[in-house]
């Protein structure tokens, strides 16, 4: 019951500070205005990140006293760290080096701080326990990943929020059922805001989320999905909730931001640019040409997100040798049946637009309608040369 009341009161606080968060944006004109790669057209406030950042924040410091909020210290302000980085480079554009020390030092926070790491791959490729080092070099970077891979995704009303709903939902009923309060109560405060922001940012958007939304949810939803695997994989053998596949059921949650991460950089790189050069080659661009809506793209994407979740849990007493390749394929295979679906839809529509300069003959009907009195125009002033 304290978790649903958590969830409602970062809803509410979200829900009534939200349009005031509008308001005071657009007065002081901070947004996106359209054109370039935009695909909105006309100004949207930005930064909606504040909104429901405050509100977890808010319903955190009702509810999360009487759990054992110590165990997420250093979590927390972690992502306090993150949400002051999104912030400063939505106001004040920053170097990517800049913004990567940054996140670094938030990371840092998690992984040596409060240990929140991979410390065993758990036989997977035959190996082990790693080395305290490597541990800390390879928890460092896929945190990074995750974090940046959901900020990619950030290109459409409602998408974000969308893949965000569905992974915090999940970890939060993880978490409590496992007895891990502090971390359930942390992601149904997320949620809470997420789901009050959704309501503003599903489409028509009036307001997006920005960097200071983005990078605070990819990161706090990386953060808890490696704490996730190091819990589930410390389990017993048995237990109703544990999923064999460790690593497997970690990436589901997080599968379609690290499957476009990886197209994307791919993509840019066959074609000889810097992974990290802005175009619209990401899934949800795709999905637009083929003519869906925001909305439809959202819901399609969080669909198949949930399918995803599904099979990992579907094969959870097998092991990551087995479902990792699956879901690999899986996600490759409809990748790569999403490009050629798009490539025959936008060749079929260029085939019916007229070719620029294409001289072709006019009908009976056409003539008539172009047809001009030479001998009316004589009689007026205009000037015929």
């Amino acid at each position: 019951m304290f978790f649903i009341l958590a969830t409602l009161t970062a809803f509410s606080v979200g829900f009534l500070v939200t349009p005031i968060l509008i308001y005071a944006l657009k007065k002081a004109k901070i947004g996106d205005k359209p054109g370039g790669r935009k695909i909105h057209k006309s100004f949207i406030p930005s930064m909606g990140g504040i909104g429901f950042v405050f509100a977890s924040a808010v319903a955190m410091s009702i509810w999360g006293w009487q759990f054992p909020l110590p165990d997420i210290r250093y979590l927390l302000g972690a992502i306090g760290l993150m949400f002051f980085v999104g912030l400063r480079d939505d106001m004040v554009e920053m170097k990517a080096t800049q913004k990567l020390l940054g996140q670094l030092v938030a990371v840092i926070l998690v992984v040596v701080a409060s240990d929140i790491r991979i410390k065993d791959l758990h036989g997977f490729l035959g190996i082990g326990e790693l080395n305290i080092i490597i541990s800390y070099l390879f928890s460092a970077f896929v945190l990074l990943a995750l974090t940046n891979a959901f900020n990619l995704i950030d290109g459409l009303d409602g998408l974000a929020g969308t893949v965000a709903t569905i992974a915090f939902s999940f970890l939060g009923t993880w978490f409590l059922l496992n007895g891990l309060e502090s971390y359930a109560v942390l992601s149904f405060t997320l949620l809470g805001g997420v789901l009050a922001f959704m309501v503003f940012n599903w489409h028509p958007a009036k307001i997006f989320m920005g960097d200071t939304g983005s990078l605070t949810l990819g990161f706090s939803l990386g953060a808890l999905v490696i704490a996730f695997m190091e819990y589930n994989a410390g389990l017993p053998a048995g237990n109703l909730w544990k999923f064999e596949p460790v690593f497997s059921a970690g990436i589901a949650l997080m599968i379609f931001p690290l499957y476009d991460m990886a197209r994307v950089f791919a993509r840019r790189i066959s074609q000889g640019k810097g992974p990290m050069t802005p175009d619209k080659s990401h899934v949800h661009h795709f999905l637009m040409r083929m003519g869906l809506k925001h909305n439809q793209v959202a819901l399609l994407l969080g669909a198949l997100q949930l399918m995803f979740v599904l099979v990992v849990f579907i094969f959870k007493d097998y092991s990551d040798h087995l479902v990792l390749p699956i879901i690999s394929v899986f996600a490759i295979s409809l990748g790569l049946r999403l490009d050629q679906i798009t490539l025959k839809y936008v060749k079929k529509k260029v085939l019916l637009q007229p070719r620029v300069l294409d001289l072709r003959p006019l009908n009976a009907k056409q003539k008539i309608k172009i047809k001009i009195d030479r001998e009316g125009l004589r009689e007026t002033t205009i000037n015929m040369n």
